[in-house]
């Protein structure tokens, strides 16, 4: 196997509906991502942000086929994720794992944590018994849990201990991406950094990919390498870390960086502040020039006309507007 482990998105979209109605016409189509392209170097972690609807959960479930894929392609190292059918898909399945956001709802409740965390070594059959066993033993250890704990059922942990079996569930196969959907939203802050101080050592370590999304500028901040932001199915401006968070270049990257809370607000010049109207188009209905415009206090009539192209104006900082 090649050791290129990078995962290469291009052009992906998914489309819901369409189809033809029991009586006539056809039932309209939602545009949850439209057309999305990104890369992640092995290794690092690449986050996609953005408000509820923008369509970065719809990006994360196509990528790990967990939804249908409309058009476009992933790729994971040499392999084609998005051409893979039936028992082909399920033999990769190995390399990619996903950790969800709600540790509550994500555990079988009528497992106990050991038989959860060893399910995937099973269902792929990875080892032999005691192989797996062992592997088991030795994930707990690694995501921070007891070896007895493993005989507990998911109700006697707590919220931060449930992730940590989600992480260790995901970790079984070895994979080379692991997808995390909103992870630690559901937990208290301190919680938070624990479980994002364990991804970043275990990332370290293994040399995982993560590709992480979230709505917590936050915590994106503190474990991402590269950001995207989404807006309506596609990406409004992508940099590296720093460079996002320093110099936003977008109106909707600016807005959603000036509504974040901060101790020193009284520092802030309110007058200036990114004022976004109205509320996003709906996806059935899509404008077809900048999906942004009409919330957008710097909207021109080109805005309105043409659909403005994610391009490179600096060295790695790309931006979906006129006026950037």
């Amino acid at each position: 196997m090649s050791a290129n482990k990078d995962l290469v998105v291009k052009d992906l979209k998914v489309h819901f509906g369409g189809g033809k109605k029991l009586l006539s016409g056809r039932k309209p189509t939602v545009h949850a991502v439209d057309g999305v392209s990104f890369t992640i170097p092995a290794g690092k972690t690449f986050g996609v942000v953005g408000e509820s609807g923008s369509g970065k959960t719809t990006t994360a479930l196509a990528i790990m086929r967990l939804v249908d894929i409309t058009d476009g392609s992933v790729t994971l190292g040499d392999t084609q994720i998005s051409a893979l059918k039936k028992d082909e898909l399920r033999a990769a399945r190995s390399r990619f794992q996903i950790i969800f956001q709600d540790p509550f709802s994500s555990l079988d409740p009528r497992k106990r944590a050991g038989e959860i965390v060893r399910q995937p070594l099973d269902l792929m059959s990875i080892g032999t018994p005691s192989e797996r066993a062992a592997a088991v033993s030795e994930l707990f250890e690694q995501v921070g849990l007891r070896p007895e704990q493993q005989h507990l059922f998911p109700h006697q942990f707590s919220g931060g201990q449930r992730q940590r079996i989600g992480l260790a569930r995901a970790l079984s196969t070895r994979p080379d991406l692991i997808v995390c959907d909103e992870p630690v939203s559901a937990l208290d802050v301190a919680i938070q950094a624990q479980i994002l101080n364990l991804m970043s050592t275990l990332q370290k370590e293994l040399g995982l990919t993560y590709l992480f999304i979230s709505h917590d500028l936050g915590v994106v901040q503190h474990i991402c390498d590269e950001i995207a932001v989404m807006y309506l199915g596609q990406i409004v401006e992508q940099a590296d870390r720093v460079t996002l968070f320093k110099n936003p270049k977008h109106p909707y990257t600016k807005a959603l960086l000036e509504a974040v809370p901060t101790v020193h607000g009284n520092k802030r010049d309110r007058s200036q502040r990114t004022r976004l109207h109205g509320d996003p188009p709906s996806p059935i209905n899509l404008p077809k020039a900048c999906r942004f415009a009409s919330r957008c206090p710097r909207a021109e009539s080109r805005c309105h006309n043409d659909i403005p192209p994610l391009e490179e104006n600096d060295a790695g900082h790309k931006v979906a507007c006129f006026f950037a």
